[in-house]
């Protein structure tokens, strides 16, 4: 174990130590520390969040396109043909929102004190709405988005 006095800024970096202090002299700059021991970027953590956080949004942005798809196919003679219009095409457009909430987001430096407030209520933004957007798509599940079924065999 290194014996090292570390001070961690919120990002990883280590906090100047000032020359007169008595370890200071211990302070040796090495390679970066891998593994377990090695502090949190809280910026990298939140970023690498954000991504994947947006690829998912991707994932139901494409399924529902493709569900939107498969309403218009059905046509106006489906018994819910305007109901999961309506429910997708809110869907649609929070994830468009949640998606573009996510770009500002990660643009913002999380190590900025000045910044915590609205980086804090932009993602309690974005937690609400993705919140929404799930209850949306429960809706839309319930009332089903599925190709008639045929009859093969013919009728006598």
């Amino acid at each position: 174990m290194d014996s090292r006095l570390e001070e961690y800024e919120l990002n990883g970096d280590l906090r100047p130590v000032s020359p007169d202090s008595p370890d200071a002299s211990d302070l040796i700059p090495g390679p970066p520390r891998w593994g377990r021991n090695r502090p949190i970027n809280m910026n990298h953590y939140a970023n690498k969040k954000s991504a994947a956080e947006s690829m998912l949004d991707i994932a139901l942005l494409m399924a529902n396109a493709s569900q939107l798809k498969a309403v218009v196919e059905q046509g106006p003679g489906f018994a819910f043909f305007i109901p999961l219009i309506v429910l997708i095409s809110v869907s649609l457009a929070l994830q468009v929102g949640v998606g573009v909430l996510l770009i500002f987001l990660v643009r913002y430096d999380l190590n900025n004190p000045a910044k915590h407030a609205k980086l804090d209520f932009l993602n309690n933004l974005a937690t609400g709405l993705v919140f929404i957007i799930v209850v949306v798509n429960i809706f839309i599940t319930a009332f089903g988005v599925q190709k008639p079924v045929m009859d093969v065999a013919p009728r006598q």
